[in-house]
């Protein structure tokens, strides 16, 4: 059985994220934030049926797929920069940090689709209003979670925090599948909340730096089970680049 995330109202998610570390607000608000009509944002869900599967997954696995891409948002300028490598320090990664990892960009097709844009864009708003600052450093993820060798890992790291200011967690799809659920803890006690976001366009908003997050696996209950989510991750000093790197 799947347990119902508490869903914030669109006028109250900025105050729960300042005051609880976290919102959770269903598709309707995501669409309302972003100036969006629920069925442009569905619309957007054939960009993660050519997914490439992900070639750094130190457990061997198969199942995971992925796309990549990083913005600046300024006021109300979104820019894409040069695609660059996916970086995290060990100290957030255990698994996988220390490492650059480069993702096939997103498709250019989706990159100029203005409903993704404007997503990306008033997400940064609303998260502005927590944290003023002049520009925010972006990175987009798309992620595909497949379960045709029989489990699929959402976050093969286990709970983790990302290194970033806020962290925006949007399910695109389920399907076939059971498990995944998601699991949310303060950083500093023992106080937590789980849930299974269903809905497609539902939304997990975070405080990274209060709090530590986790999915658990999937498993198929019919052939060709997966599960689709975008992930955006706000910083506001810069990416996280490789201290080796010459990316800039």
């Amino acid at each position: 059985m799947n347990l119902s995330p508490p869903l914030t109202p669109t006028s109250e998610i900025a105050p729960a994220i300042q005051r609880s570390g976290f919102a959770i607000a269903a598709a309707a608000s995501v669409a309302e934030l972003a100036h969006v009509s629920v069925s442009d944002l569905l619309d957007l869900g054939v960009h993660w049926q050519d997914l490439p599967r992900d070639p750094y997954l130190k457990d061997g696995g198969r199942y995971r797929f992925r796309r990549h891409a990083s913005y600046t948002v300024s006021g109300s300028e979104l820019k894409m920069v040069p695609h660059r490598a996916h970086w995290q320090s060990v100290n957030y990664n255990a698994l996988h940090g220390g490492i650059e990892r480069w993702f096939e960009p997103i498709t250019q097709a989706l990159a100029n689709d203005v409903c993704w844009q404007a997503v990306i864009k008033h997400t940064a708003g609303l998260l502005s209003s927590l944290k003023p600052v002049s520009t925010w450093f972006i990175e987009a993820h798309q992620f595909r979670i497949d379960t045709s060798d029989g489990i699929g890992r959402p976050t093969p790291e286990g709970a983790h925090r990302d290194g970033v200011d806020f962290v925006a967690v949007f399910l695109i799809d389920r399907h076939n599948i059971k498990g995944g659920e998601t699991r949310i803890f303060e950083a500093n006690t023992s106080s937590g909340l789980r849930f299974t976001l269903t809905e497609p366009w539902s939304v997990l908003l975070m405080n990274d730096e209060r709090m530590i997050h986790e999915t658990t696996p999937i498993q198929p209950t019919l052939p060709h089970g997966y599960r689709d989510t975008l992930v955006l991750t706000f910083r506001s000093n810069g990416f996280q680049d490789s201290p080796n790197s010459n990316q800039q």
